[in-house]
């Protein structure tokens, strides 16, 4: 559709970034500013996190708080996919906002007042970081087909990358001046001006590809968890009809002694039509779908093994916090020592990612493809924690961290999020936020169990950690390979992967 339009001169210089085709450049930047600003605001209340949870009760209890979150997420994780059945896509990330926005207001309010917010602050930045930026993508997945996300995702993930940038050095700069409360307002008039920017991508994408559709039927119209999902032309089809069609068919076929036409990328069980998602909801829809429980099992992995190296960076950096104080070389608090510490490394961290989506992702995933760019991290991960094993110090801490933060922040970002192009709206909305929600920080607490094993009863150093991190990315590596696998049948097929359980 956008490439049979000529190109403006904006389409022409981004060209020099991704394969941005006549037409399409004003939508990617549009979306590439929604998530920007989003990411703008985590990055403001970042390192107010770290400084209130490690400055108030260390870095192990910063490990073990991390499993709570997974436990919040059995809640809001269910709670979001009914919100998702009820209500169109611009509602549903309108009020989701909302509440995230009112919550940041009122810890401006307690911490102003002294309330303690180490914990229950941190817990919930945990849910809050997960669940918006996993309704953000849900939304971009849902407005692009797979050729098109494939060559935009890396622009649009661009915008998350420099926001990352942005909102570290600002508040930074910010929090030694007014203190670790005030950028948490900051952080809510961003995300109030995202919203703003959802509704124009909203109504623009509508234009662009529902403009001929009845209104009744369109996404402004419709919720956001549909069985329908993006033909490569850019409309929608449904799944649920389309699935019983051809299981009516084979049927059919069945009944006339002919062989049965196959149901590409379709699992199934007997022999009469039900619903195209799996019973049981969000949750349910995961674990019976084999692509989408390899993702979660390869989501579950990367934060294990990242969880853990943070505590391991943690740990030192406390222990410089408490020299430096003792030994009187900085006039900062605990708290501040620490946030400033991780404003800085996040910045860097930051730039590295930036440059690799500028300058790296795109290429990557245009010349070697989804199944090569999705093995990339775990073999960074390997090497990075094998120069720990030889070299367990602080400063190979912060550097293997940085190169495993830097490509994760960037190329796994973009890759992860392309792999859900060839779903269903239901398993963009509903299944994207069990993965990238409820499993991430199911990951959480699998590292906080190793730290707890670890420190208590095993007297683990770094370099014992790193190891087991070996053998964690390893597993990686194998999932990334049976992944890029399906999503390129998936993409082949035109169809998303479905269990349907029949009934005779």
């Amino acid at each position: 559709m956008n490439s049979q339009k000529p190109a403006s001169p904006l389409d022409r210089f981004l060209r020099l970034f991704t394969d941005v085709r006549g037409g399409e450049g004003t939508g990617a930047l549009l979306l590439g500013l929604n998530i920007f600003l989003v990411l703008t605001a985590y990055y403001f209340i970042k390192p107010i996190r770290e400084a209130l949870i490690i400055g108030e009760s260390g870095a192990e209890v910063k490990s073990y708080a991390s499993a709570i979150q997974a436990l919040m997420l059995l809640g809001a994780v269910p709670l979001y996919s009914r919100l998702s059945e009820r209500l169109p896509r611009r509602k549903l990330i309108d009020r989701v906002t909302l509440f995230f926005v009112a919550c940041l207001v009122v810890f401006y309010l307690l911490g102003s007042a002294g309330v303690p917010l180490g914990v229950p602050f941190f817990l919930w930045v945990g849910v809050f970081n997960l669940m918006i930026v996993a309704q953000f993508w849900a939304f971009a997945n849902d407005v692009y087909t797979n050729d098109e996300g494939e060559r935009l995702f890396p622009l649009v993930q661009f915008g998350a990358s420099l926001g990352a940038v942005l909102g570290s050095l600002v508040v930074g700069r910010l929090i030694e001046p007014l203190g670790i409360y005030l950028p948490m307002l900051g952080a809510a008039g961003l995300l109030l001006l995202s919203l703003v920017v959802t509704r124009i991508v909203d109504r623009r994408e509508w234009r662009r590809t529902e403009a001929n559709r009845p209104l009744e039927a369109s996404t402004l119209m419709n919720p956001a968890s549909t069985g329908e999902f993006r033909l490569a032309t850019g409309e929608f089809e449904n799944l649920r009809e389309a699935l019983r069609e051809a299981i009516a068919r084979a049927d059919a076929a069945e009944q006339a002694g002919e062989e049965p036409p196959e149901l590409p990328q379709v699992e199934y069980e007997s022999s009469a039509p039900a619903p195209a998602a799996a019973p049981g909801g969000a949750f349910s829809l995961v674990f019976h779908t084999r692509y989408l429980l390899l993702i979660a099992l390869f989501v579950l992995m990367i934060n294990w093994v990242n969880t853990t190296g943070e505590y391991l960076l943690g740990s030192v950096v406390e222990s410089a916090a408490r020299r430096a104080i003792e030994a009187g070389a900085t006039q900062l608090s605990m708290g501040e020592y620490i946030g400033s510490f991780y404003s800085d490394f996040f910045f860097i961290v930051n730039v590295v990612g930036l440059l690799l989506q500028l300058f790296v992702v795109s290429r990557i995933i245009k010349y070697v493809g989804i199944r090569v760019a999705i093995m990339i991290l775990p073999v960074i991960v390997i090497g990075g924690y094998a120069l720990l094993v030889l070299v367990p110090i602080l400063s190979a801490v912060r550097w293997a961290k940085t190169a495993e933060n830097g490509f994760d922040y960037s190329l796994q970002n973009t890759v992860r999020n392309i792999l859900f192009l060839p779903l269903t709206r239901e398993q963009k909305y509903k299944a994207k936020q069990v993965i990238d929600a409820f499993f991430w920080r199911t990951g959480d607490m699998l590292s906080a169990g190793l730290v707890f094993v670890g420190t208590t009863w095993l007297t683990m150093g770094i370099a014992h950690f790193a190891m087991v991190n070996i053998v964690l990315a390893l597993g990686m590596l194998m999932l990334a390979w049976r992944i890029g696998r399906k999503y390129r049948d998936l993409v082949n097929s035109g169809r998303p992967p479905v269990t349907i359980h029949r009934i005779r």
